[in-house]
């Protein structure tokens, strides 16, 4: 984490997990590095809660996750990801915590929202999760841009003339009678 916050000039450093990975945040954090912390449905790592279905939609779960972002705020963490919870369970664990908490499908009551912009643009078409809103579907007309780009190349429309440069004045019937002299 050191050397990619220095190489890359990275503002933060995102830790997936609660209680299991606070000794990691912790010592992040103390060696100066900016540390968010991320709990719910937490990509990197979603194969060990199976699959991406939401986190936290039982009293006892969303109380588990509650303590895992006090654990994330207590190792030194400075915001927290909550991802796909219940809106109630994203307000219980933010009325909890002193750091701000970006909500990513964890209803209206954390700090702030994000959505991942492959979503937003509607460019990534496999699924779409249930606390995704697509503000355009360019994933359609990606798609389509591509099969057009193809079929002019098989076809020959692309490149056309338009898309070549020119030789300089002269110089294609020099090479062509170059080609003639020397076959």
């Amino acid at each position: 984490a050191g050397r990619l916050y220095k190489e890359a000039h990275v503002d933060a450093v995102k830790m997936e997990g609660g209680r299991r990975i606070a000794p990691h945040i912790r010592a992040v954090a103390d060696a100066g590095m900016v540390v968010h912390g991320h709990i719910g449905i937490t990509p990197q790592t979603v194969a060990a809660l199976g699959g991406f279905g939401a986190q936290g939609r039982t009293m006892d779960a969303a109380l588990v996750l509650r303590e895992a972002a006090l654990a994330v705020q207590e190792a030194g963490a400075s915001a927290i990801v909550l991802e796909g919870l219940p809106a109630e369970t994203g307000k219980l664990i933010t009325e909890r915590l002193s750091i701000p908490t970006i909500g990513t499908g964890a209803g209206p009551s954390t700090d702030g929202q994000c959505l991942n912009y492959m979503d937003v643009l509607g460019i990534f078409q496999m699924f779409t999760p249930k606390f995704v809103k697509k503000y355009a579907r360019l994933g359609d007309e990606i798609r389509e841009a591509f099969s057009t780009f193809v079929e002019e190349i098989r076809t020959g429309v692309y490149p056309g003339p338009e898309h070549c440069y020119p030789m300089r004045e002269g110089e294609a019937d020099r090479l062509k009678q170059w080609e003639k002299e020397n076959p």
